[in-house]
């Protein structure tokens, strides 16, 4: 077996470790809320507190990585770092930590790995699919059966989402249906650029919105990976976990097992994005995937379809 390689995604509301050997058995896999991207859309810079935040957990990670040996390290930074003026600070220091500069990947590659991560284990039988990776600024789309087709990034997400139309706790119906509304202006888009996506014979959801919907839906007291990937989520069941979510405060949200504590304030935002694609496309269920571009960024270092870099 080659030696271990570390793939880090580092995205606007949490950054996360992937060690693994063979992309299919994870030596690790760790994630971290650091809301890298709070207040970028406002400000259109990175702030401090963020950058020191995910600048701690990149430490944390460094530690990692060397303690598990792995000798090359790919790190990808997608919406939040694409959007901010200052980048370059919050790079240079992640550079000086891990040895290895960051990547600012477009939102298209952002959702070439997504769809590489996310159907390496699935039957094409299945395809084609419909993948859908709901990040904290951004969202990627992406058809195709063994190989991305056809790709779009939208700039909403579920801190985006929050930030610019959620503003009292719990959000009012008028502020749930306004970001409804924009979200489907957004997904007007898609349908452009995806005009086949009717074809699809299965949706697949990824990350923490999903994962969380599905942790929700099950009732889980702990986050149990082997319970939650490829579970399928009826649009019932994902409306109902809406339905109870967006109309708690945060404190209740934080109640209700399987919703990470970090992720309670900005769930909703999320899940306005997962509940509007799903009545927009007519898709009556979603295959909840665990794995994701960051099992994406781990196959292209094992490929060597990426620009290697030593640690």
């Amino acid at each position: 077996m080659s030696a271990p390689v570390a793939a880090i995604d580092c995205g606007t509301n949490s950054v996360r470790l992937l060690i693994t050997a063979d992309g299919r058995t994870q030596i690790e896999r760790l994630m971290r809320i650091t809301r890298l991207g709070q207040g970028v859309d406002a400000t259109g810079r990175l702030d401090p507190d963020a950058i020191e935040r995910t600048l701690a957990v990149l430490r944390e990670y460094r530690e990692v990585i060397d303690r598990h040996g792995a000798t090359r390290i790919r790190m990808a930074a997608t919406s939040a770092s694409r959007d901010a003026s200052n980048r370059d600070d919050f790079f240079n220091a992640a550079q000086e930590i891990l040895g290895v500069m960051p990547e600012v990947i477009s939102g298209e590659e952002e959702g070439r790995l997504s769809f590489l991560g996310a159907t390496a284990d699935l039957d094409p039988a299945l395809g084609p699919f419909l993948v859908c990776d709901i990040g904290g600024g951004s969202t990627e789309f992406v058809f195709g059966t063994t190989e991305a087709e056809s790709t779009i990034s939208v700039d909403m997400g579920c801190v985006r989402m929050t930030e610019a139309w959620l503003h009292h706790d719990p959000p009012t119906a008028e502020e749930l249906s306004q970001a409804l509304s924009v979200i489907d202006i957004h997904l007007d888009d898609v349908l452009r650029e995806i005009p086949q996506l009717g074809d699809a014979q299965t949706f697949v959801g990824l990350a923490g919105t999903v994962s969380n919907t599905a942790s929700v839906e099950l009732g889980l007291a702990e986050y149990d990976r082997d319970q939650i990937h490829h579970l399928v989520l009826t649009r019932p069941a994902v409306e109902d976990v809406f339905r109870t979510l967006a109309t708690e405060s945060v404190e209740q949200r934080k109640e209700n097992p399987g919703l990470e504590e970090q992720r309670a304030d900005v769930i909703v935002g999320g899940l306005c994005v997962l509940v509007a694609t799903m009545r927009r496309f007519g898709l009556a269920e979603c295959l909840v995937s665990e794995s994701d571009i960051l099992d994406g960024l781990a196959m292209s270092l094992l490929s060597g379809d990426e620009t290697t870099r030593s640690c």
